[in-house]
């Protein structure tokens, strides 16, 4: 089935109605609201959470929508001068599944089971500076405990799950001791993934709300030669190939 125009896909979003059937070799997959769970907020706004039906061989899956939660978080709301927050809207929750959900079933080819399928999308679908600022954050943990700053650490360990580590890493380049922020950051490069590096390419390279980095985008070799161009040029006292290595060994950080 072709995908719904405009104007059918606004009008989905707003009845709850399913959307976005499609076939792809002898896989149907749709992303759909689930009716059966309870409304939850997204962002001031309620809404059923979306899900995502995969059929292979007439067996099916179903699944929340990773977008759908990655786009629920608070750090992807502004707050309006009126003291209202304002979110992404559901369409671009949509929109990435329907760009991830084609790129899996293409990568596994006739080898696809719903299995692999699963897996292939929990990883090609992860958000990378959210998967690498936990470990970041890990790292900046042990420093402040390690110089006997206990407190500080704790605040940080529970701060950054309300606000965004990249942000809290600016903040201390303007407060803290000069010589005690190269000594982090000379630390985070050997001990810490690059987080603060992806972060900030991130938000070089993207505006509101699109502010994420997945990893199907980082499989992209033009992707890659970006990122080296903006290390080399923001970062020019690190290498960018190393920086670049440690990128690709994302799923191998912890996770707290």
């Amino acid at each position: 089935m072709p995908t719904i125009d405009k104007r059918q896909y606004a009008k989905a979003i707003k009845t709850g109605q399913k959307f976005f059937f499609k076939k792809v070799k002898k896989v149907s997959y749709k992303t759909y609201l689930n009716e059966r769970l309870k409304q939850v907020d997204f962002h001031g706004k309620q809404t059923y959470p979306l899900y995502v039906q995969v059929t292979y061989e007439r067996k099916t899956i179903f699944f929340k929508s990773y977008y759908f939660e990655l786009f629920s978080k608070p750090r992807f709301g502004i707050t309006l001068p009126d003291g209202t927050t304002k979110g992404p809207d559901l369409e671009l929750a949509i929109r990435k599944e329907e760009e991830v959900i084609p790129f899996v079933i293409g990568k596994l080819g006739d080898g696809f089971s719903l299995e692999a399928f699963r897996k292939l999308y929990a990883y090609f679908s992860r958000d990378i500076c959210e998967a690498t600022e936990m470990e970041f954050v890990v790292y900046l943990y042990g420093f402040f405990e390690h110089r006997k700053l206990p407190s500080i650490a704790e605040a940080i360990k529970w701060g950054t799950q309300h606000i965004v580590a990249y942000n809290l890493m600016k903040e201390m380049e303007q407060t803290l001791d000069k010589t005690l922020y190269q000594e982090l950051t000379a630390g985070a490069f050997k001990e810490a993934p690059p987080y603060v590096q992806l972060y900030g390419f991130m938000l070089h390279t993207k505006a509101w709300p699109e502010l994420y980095l997945t990893a199907m985008e980082w499989y992209n070799m033009e992707t890659v030669q970006t990122f080296k161009g903006y290390v080399e040029e923001h970062f020019p006292g690190l290498p960018s190939n190393i920086l670049i290595g440690q990128v690709y060994n994302w799923p191998h950080y912890r996770r707290r």
